[in-house]
């Protein structure tokens, strides 16, 4: 056990204020009414010290429950979920798990490095994710449709991943557009609930608005 982690009784999330895992992880929590410590590694010199000491690869999110330790937000998201499992994020029979959990590897497989790629590039390559991004999310457009939320009437652990995905598409200057209609539907289902609302911090919520 690490000096970080001696003497911690409450669940704390070691968090980055505009990090897309962390705000995943961030959606759960406000989900399932959670009480958890998140603290904000961004401007907190003591708290990014005891990230680079709790985790090898120093990355947040980082989950530290008494004498258990996560990071990863996939990983996190799956043990809060199995941990308060109401509501449940996932359906109870395995092939609807297996479904989600494929289209789950999916979307972070062939959207999330795109994402990162147009965070941390400039230029051509930027551009060129950019274009790539918005052409995959309209291909699936006709996905959107199925159900309220993705392939599922209630909200799952991939809503959880997708949404602070979307939430960041205006910054990335991405519009949609009529060919994204099911997609910007389903956006919008998910940025009206209380528990995504709670879940973005002052940085998220002012990217945003910085663009109206």
């Amino acid at each position: 056990m690490t000096a970080a982690v001696k003497g911690r009784s409450a669940m704390a999330l070691y968090s980055n204020d505009r990090s897309i895992h962390s705000h995943r992880v961030r959606f759960v929590v406000a989900e399932k009414s959670i009480n958890v410590d998140i603290i904000n590694v961004a401007d907190n010199e003591s708290a990014a010290a005891d990230l680079a000491e709790l985790n090898p690869y120093n990355e947040a999110p980082t989950l530290v429950d008494r004498d258990l330790l996560l990071h990863d937000a996939s990983v996190i998201n799956e043990y809060l979920d199995e941990r308060y499992p109401h509501p449940p994020l996932m359906p109870v029979d395995p092939v609807s798990r297996a479904r989600l959990r494929l289209v789950h590897h999916w979307v972070l497989r062939d959207w999330f490095p795109l994402a990162e790629e147009i965070e941390n590039s400039t230029g051509r390559k930027a551009e060129k994710a950019k274009q790539q991004l918005k052409e995959s999310i309209i291909a699936a457009n006709d996905l959107f449709k199925q159900a309220d939320f993705l392939i599922s009437d209630e909200l799952s652990l991939v809503d959880c991943t997708l949404a602070p995905l979307f939430w960041r598409l205006p910054v990335y200057g991405i519009d949609l557009g009529k060919g994204g209609s099911s997609v910007q539907a389903y956006v919008q289902r998910l940025f009206s609930r209380p528990s995504f609302k709670t879940s973005l911090t002052r940085a998220e919520r002012e990217m945003v608005l910085d663009l109206v």
